[in-house]
């Protein structure tokens, strides 16, 4: 049975993620400088000023306020209504994705999907990836894995984690080292190779394999262009936000990719 009957299903989906969309631009604000994301509640950046209730709405707030602060006037961040936009889109289409089962939607959406998003945000800003979403991460992702496992399948799937963590976190190590040694530098850090163990452990280890393929391909393309752009072979591209949206490529479309990858062979 559907979760709710369209299209009442789609629009709480969409206003559930506008809310977890808010309340990840506190992380996204916050983790990084090592805050309590909790306490205190809302202030603006630049005057410190507690947000009131209804300037705190989601994405209505951002628009009656036109980008500003009621007190200051500073102008917010045009990634706080970016945030809130995306989340809500994720988290719809993960509704659409997971219709027939509220469990998988909301761990999958809640669980994998928008401390992405975080991640893809924090890593572009502060070149980091908190341990305090990879790390919870990969347990997480072993138990959703498992139980998303169909029936007699259980032992299977969860050997498939873990050696999907293996695989994921192991290869980006093996990467980082050989690329550290050869160049007397790092090329990957310690939270990109966590970050592919959590993804091991969501998707087990051959769709591992296949997000490390696109976001090898995606990152490197994009960073020729941007190295184009900037005239500069020595800028670096953080490999979080990669990994991040591979991920998403292979929950909604790894089925259709891995045929079009395949097919390139025959």
């Amino acid at each position: 049975m559907p979760l709710l009957t369209a299209p009442y299903g789609e629009i709480l989906a969409a206003m559930f993620g506008l809310i977890v969309g808010s309340f990840l631009n506190v992380v996204i604000h916050r983790m990084p400088l090592e805050q309590s994301i909790v306490k205190p509640r809302s202030y603006c950046p630049q005057c410190k000023h507690p947000i009131r209730w209804y300037d705190n709405i989601p994405l209505l707030s951002y628009l009656m306020l036109r980008g500003k602060c009621r007190d200051c006037q500073q102008a917010i961040s045009i990634r706080y209504l970016l945030v809130e936009v995306l989340t809500g889109l994720v988290s719809l289409q993960t509704f659409l994705f997971f219709n027939r089962s509220p469990f998988f939607y909301f761990a999958y959406f809640c669980l994998l999907l928008a401390p992405l998003l975080a991640v893809i945000f924090i890593d572009l800003r502060h070149r980091i990836i908190p341990n305090a979403i990879s790390l919870p991460g990969i347990l997480v992702g072993t138990a959703v894995h498992y139980l998303d496992a169909p029936p007699g399948w259980e032992l299977r799937t969860l050997l498939d984690s873990v050696i999907g963590i293996l695989a994921g976190g192991g290869f980006l190590f093996l990467v980082a080292f050989a690329y550290e040694k050869i160049r007397k530098k790092e090329g990957l850090g310690g939270g990109d190779v966590k970050l592919a163990a959590m993804l091991g452990a969501f998707f087990g280890w051959q769709p591992v394999l296949m997000i490390l393929l696109v976001a090898s391909v995606f990152g490197s393309l994009v960073g020729l262009l941007v190295v184009f752009i900037k005239k500069n072979w020595q800028y670096a591209l953080p490999f979080g936000p990669f990994l991040s949206i591979s991920a998403y490529f292979q929950l909604f479309l790894g089925d259709k990719l891995l045929r079009w990858y395949l097919g390139l062979f025959h």
